[in-house]
């Protein structure tokens, strides 16, 4: 079956089920004469977005799913509904992602609604990657990001709570937030080295927050090491820690090469990522421009 075909049965599936609706003037009055009814419209209404989806017309099997979720929701289906419009979600991600961000935003008010927090937070997480992406609107995907750790939080999710707080924190240092950063670092920081698994990312997080605090103040920077190493001896000894502290000293002396070999010296071993070079870049300015003034 070649794709027009596909759309063509799709297409008269739909027009069935609109007709179904249509016919019955108390379609969702009484509930057990048109439960069948409301039943087998939403069955078509899926089929055909199936058969739009095989065809790859996303927005015609978004459009479809979207029918057989308000349908769900007048017969007070909430959590099929609620999984209709994620299914549309879905679909229309892949040609309007506004109109993705309206279902999934659709599906978590119901789901919150049922207090069904944590599903509601994974497709907040959704919603965050698509203006991470596709609209590359940052401040909405933060908010996001951020209402989805509030709610994995609330329901005792911590590792999924963090990775979306770190994905914030992340973002706040590139806008120069580097306070808000800096705590969100310093907390996951200080809980992973309280359990055995996570200890060792540890070094990563009170890193991060150093080089944030690097980009503010570099006596911000010297205070914050310390109180790491007082907290968490371990970081003494890892190669962040002593790299930072190398940078400290560049810094101080004000020695622009001291500082680059430092930096290559770390990447040579241990790959910087694209999130730890840009804030090198942002402290190796800093050393740059103290030095140009003073000569």
């Amino acid at each position: 079956m070649d794709h027009s075909a596909k759309e063509k049965g799709a297409a008269a599936l739909v027009a069935e089920a609109d007709k179904k609706v249509r016919m019955t003037p108390s379609f969702l009055g009484s509930f057990f004469g048109s439960s069948s009814k409301v039943e087998e419209a939403c069955d078509m209404y899926v089929r055909a977005a199936n058969m739009y989806k095989m065809a790859k017309n996303w927005n015609a099997a978004g459009s479809a799913f979207t029918k057989a979720a308000r349908l769900r929701l007048q017969a007070q289906s909430k959590h099929d509904a609620a999984a209709h419009f994620i299914d549309a979600g879905h679909a229309f991600k892949k040609s309007d992602p506004e109109e993705a961000i309206k279902c999934l935003s659709r599906a978590i008010e119901i789901y919150t609604d049922m207090g069904r927090f944590t599903i509601a937070a994974k497709h907040h997480v959704s919603i965050a990657e698509i203006y991470e992406s596709e609209l590359l609107d940052i401040d909405k995907a933060v908010a996001h990001y951020e209402q989805a750790g509030d709610y994995y939080k609330g329901e005792e999710s911590t590792s999924a709570a963090n990775k979306c707080l770190l994905k914030v924190a992340s973002y706040a240092a590139q806008l120069e937030q580097y306070q808000k950063a800096v705590q969100i670092y310093e907390q996951i920081g200080t809980y992973a080295m309280d359990h055995t698994l996570l200890k060792y990312g540890a070094k990563d997080h009170f890193f991060k927050a150093a080089l944030c605090h690097f980009c503010v103040d570099m006596l911000n920077a010297k205070l914050a090491v310390e109180k790491y190493e007082e907290m968490f001896p371990a970081f003494s000894d890892c190669r962040e820690c002593k790299l930072v502290k190398k940078l400290l000293d560049a810094h101080e002396e004000q020695d622009v090469d001291a500082f680059t070999d430092a930096v290559k010296d770390f990447d040579s071993i241990t790959r910087l990522d694209q999130w730890q070079t840009s804030m090198l870049l942002r402290i190796k300015k800093t050393v740059r421009d103290e030095e140009t003034d003073l000569r």
